[in-house]
């Protein structure tokens, strides 16, 4: 989103404070946390010299691809210098959107070559993620790559090297890390707003055919126009098959399924609000339960990852969900649940309802008290009653809490934004290395457990398989 003046600013500082329904007391008050998300717009209005613009090269010209560059290209500044994918028809498509003149490759090596280019958006399938990440930053290009980081969890650790031995830019691309509302979630949480934090659901299914990766493919799809020996090189040999080229997703020989796709939002989101370092234990089951066409990874998964005390958070568990043919049409919830309410995060909203338990411990109704004789019923109630006082006895109540972005406002921009400005600034990215390679390897962990059935144990701290 674009702020366009500074009546439409106040508009968006306004409504900020008149959708969040709080107290005096409450950290989402003060002027400073305005500001703040304040401060993320106005990044878009920053006035860009010659020195600052950054040239933009693209690997992977897919429906990400797409909507990664579109994105990209409305932060001031950003030039589309080249572009590179292995289907011809995508070549075209981006000669007939930009140009003919525009720079287009079949090689992405051709592409990071170009002294001309800055910087490289990864948006290929996840089993070239650390391949051409690596290239790219040896090269010293910038880079952004689509999430999950990694293919394979052995791939997190020379891409982690290789982030800080070339000294460039590198951004995972989960934008929620980015998103104004998960950042109110955590400012809140952090603030004890719904107690001690014990479990968190998380959920993103989809209901459609689009949702469940099955997207159209080309009629002139064949070995030569998708450069298919090409394609595999970074896999197991295999005969061609459209499906694995289009739909690469659904299949493990090049993809992570659900896991790697939509777990790792999850996961993103939540390590972001609650500082987590990651799960200690991690198992998930799943099925095959309405899209039969071919692929090996299933389309309703769910997982559970138990989260170990911490420094930055208390013990918690985490349970995590995907439906491809959920009768809800599709939701993205995130519930974070404490001792005292819960924060419940439904796309970048936000709503905090809180359930206080009375000092005063049960007595009576559902409890074993009916069971004892008249006379004991009559002296143990007596005792309580001089005990504890009514307002003791009756549960406190605290006004709910709602959070709503402004109209229009646009979390893939902010993550995108906030790389751009790593880039000409030097500043320390949103979305690391490290915090990339901490979410994708309990994704990951889920496809391994959900294949050897077995409950997968991972150390946090030192990022690695015990």
């Amino acid at each position: 989103m674009k702020i366009h003046n500074q009546n439409s600013r106040r508009k968006f500082l306004q409504l900020i404070g008149a959708t969040s329904l709080i107290t005096a007391t409450s950290p989402l008050s003060s002027f400073a946390a305005q500001a703040k998300a304040e401060e993320r717009i106005l990044r878009y209005d920053k006035k860009i010299g010659s020195i600052d613009k950054v040239r933009l090269g693209v690997i992977g010209y897919g429906v990400q691809g797409h909507f990664d560059l579109a994105t990209a290209l409305k932060v001031p500044g950003v030039e589309l210098a080249g572009i590179c994918d292995l289907y011809t028809g995508r070549l075209e498509n981006a000669k007939e959107q930009f140009g003919k003149e525009l720079y287009t490759t079949n090689n992405y090596m051709d592409l990071l070559d170009r002294k001309d280019i800055d910087a490289v958006f990864i948006c290929t399938t996840d089993v070239w993620h650390a391949r051409i990440t690596i290239d790219a930053l040896k090269k010293g290009k910038h880079v952004y790559c689509e999430k999950p980081m990694v293919y394979k969890i052995s791939e997190g650790y020379p891409v982690m090297d290789a982030a800080k031995k070339y000294g460039k830019v590198l951004q995972v691309g989960s934008q929620r890390v980015s998103s104004i509302g998960y950042a109110k979630a955590k400012e809140l949480l952090a603030a004890g707003e719904i107690g001690k934090l014990n479990m968190v659901n998380a959920v993103y299914d989809r209901q459609s055919s689009i949702g469940a990766w099955e997207y159209t493919i080309p009629k002139d799809a064949n070995p030569m126009t998708t450069n298919w020996d090409k394609f595999i090189e970074a896999t197991e040999k295999m005969s061609f098959d459209a499906k694995k080229f289009f739909w690469w997703r659904a299949f493990k020989e090049v993809g992570t399924g659900v896991a790697g796709d939509l777990f790792i939002h999850l996961l993103s989101g939540t390590h972001f609000m609650t500082n987590s370092l990651g799960p200690e234990t991690i198992y998930s089951t799943g099925q095959f339960s309405y899209w039969n066409d071919g692929r090996n990874m299933p389309d309703v998964m769910s997982g559970v990852m138990q989260y170990p005390k911490a420094k930055e958070h208390d013990a918690f568990q985490m349970t995590l969900q995907v439906n491809f043919i959920s009768g809800t049409g599709g939701q993205e919830i995130i519930r974070l649940v404490g001792s005292e309410g819960t924060i419940e995060v439904n796309g970048n909203n936000l709503s905090i309802k809180h359930s206080l338990m009375p000092e005063a411990p049960g007595f009576g109704g559902y409890d074993s008290l009916f069971t004892f004789s008249k006379s004991m019923q009559d002296e143990m109630q007596k005792d309580y009653n001089a005990k504890w006082t009514t307002d003791q006895r009756n549960k406190k109540t605290k006004e709910a809490i709602f959070f709503k972005v402004p109209e229009g406002y646009n979390d893939h921009l902010d993550h995108i934004t906030n790389f751009f400005d790593s880039v000409r600034t030097g500043k320390q990215v949103v979305e690391d290395a490290t915090f990339g390679f901490r979410a994708a390897a309990p994704a990951l962990s889920c496809n391994e457990s959900y294949f050897t059935r077995k409950i997968i144990q991972w150390d946090p701290v030192e990022m690695k398989l015990k």
